[in-house]
């Protein structure tokens, strides 16, 4: 059983900056992709940024430019920077990882983390 614990959020104000961090634990055949996704009130969940393996990463628009994706060597740990924070980067930050159930490689299952805050005020 793969566990997500993420941490770094918090208030911050319009313009500042936060660091995200999830670590991942338990996947004993690897990971293959993390993903950071938010969920503000009343809206749906939204994916941020990704990044695999492979190091193929990929941004919503309405984050390029300010929020940066990167992980460990291991791919045990990523990051999300989030610069030039605004009012709508307001939510609740969800780790997401593709693990591998099999040595082989040919099987795949989702896991989430609890999420963190991230306020910012105007």
């Amino acid at each position: 059983q793969v566990q997500l614990v993420e941490s770094g959020g918090g208030l911050v104000q319009s313009g500042g900056s936060l660091r995200l961090s999830c670590v991942a634990s338990g996947a004993i055949f690897g990971i293959r992709l993390m993903r950071w996704y938010r969920q503000a009130p009343g809206k749906q969940r939204e994916m941020v940024a990704s990044i695999s393996k492979e190091d193929e990463i990929w941004y919503r628009d309405s984050v390029k430019g300010r929020f940066t994706i990167s992980r460990d060597s291991a791919m045990n740990t990523v990051f999300l920077q989030l610069d030039k924070l605004n009012a709508e980067d307001t939510a609740v930050y969800l780790c997401h990882a593709q693990a591998y159930l099999d040595s082989g490689r040919r099987q795949l299952e989702d896991y989430w983390g609890q999420g963190t805050q991230v306020t910012v005020s105007s």
